[in-house]
């Protein structure tokens, strides 16, 4: 943004996104900074390249104008997409309520004795703007299909059946989840009644074995009561 005393010019670099074969354009806001009208004028190195509307007019105090700057169509792609271009604005106060009429090229005369501003903008090459991703047939994902609207306002048959399916999709969809809920919900029941059943093996197994451990020891138990009672007869007999 270039700040003069009497206009503030936005761009200072004019870009042009270059295609080839193609008018190109790009915009300048001139805005005026005083309580005067203020006149301009924009000249370019090469005007048979550029076409510059409105390329003289008034800012009227305190307020903005446009000028728009198109670059015709080109046939060759320029080096290095390098611009060597330049553009000129020359601006100076005019008298109170002057138009793009009485603008003359003495205004700009700084030979004359005019106050002039002048202001200097370059132009540059800018790769175009890239084309969005290809689309496939039908819906993208979380996204409907539109469908196109013929000349006499009905829509194309074709067409409305895919939006059909687009609405039908997402409910088979939802289908498909549930059952697969379903599935899961049943073998989680299935997984606890198996881990049931194997603690219930488990607790037999343990009573089981503290059966056998308190039936050998009564066994050893009466067996050595049987010793004690055959040793006893036995002293007894002796004395």
């Amino acid at each position: 943004m270039s700040t003069g005393e009497l206009l503030t010019i936005e761009p200072q670099e004019l870009q042009f996104p270059f295609e080839l074969r193609k008018q190109i354009s790009c915009s300048l806001q001139l805005s005026n900074k005083t309580d005067d009208y203020v006149a301009f004028k924009v000249k370019t190195t090469n005007p048979k390249k550029y076409c510059v509307r409105p390329n003289t007019g008034v800012v009227m105090p305190r307020s903005t104008c446009d000028v728009i700057v198109t670059m015709q169509a080109q046939r060759e792609t320029p080096q290095d997409m390098q611009c060597k271009d330049k553009f000129l604005l020359q601006s100076a106060i005019a008298s109170p309520g002057a138009t793009a009429k009485d603008i003359t090229s003495d205004m700009f005369n700084k030979e004359a004795g005019n106050r002039v501003e002048e202001c200097k903008l370059r132009v540059a090459y800018v790769p175009p703007p890239q084309p969005p991703s290809p689309v496939r047939e039908g819906s993208e994902e979380g996204s409907s299909p539109r469908a196109s609207v013929s000349d006499n306002g009905n829509i194309n048959a074709s067409e409305f059946t895919a939006v059909s399916r687009a609405y039908v999709e997402p409910q088979d969809n939802s289908s498909e989840a549930r059952a697969l809920i379903s599935k899961l919900t049943e073998e989680k029941k299935s997984a606890i009644q198996q881990n049931n059943k194997l603690q219930q093996e488990l607790e037999f197994l343990r009573r089981e074995s503290n059966r056998s451990r308190n039936g050998g020891l009564s066994f050893i138990y009466f067996i050595l009561v049987g010793l004690l009672g055959l040793l006893m007869g036995y002293l007894m007999k002796m004395t």
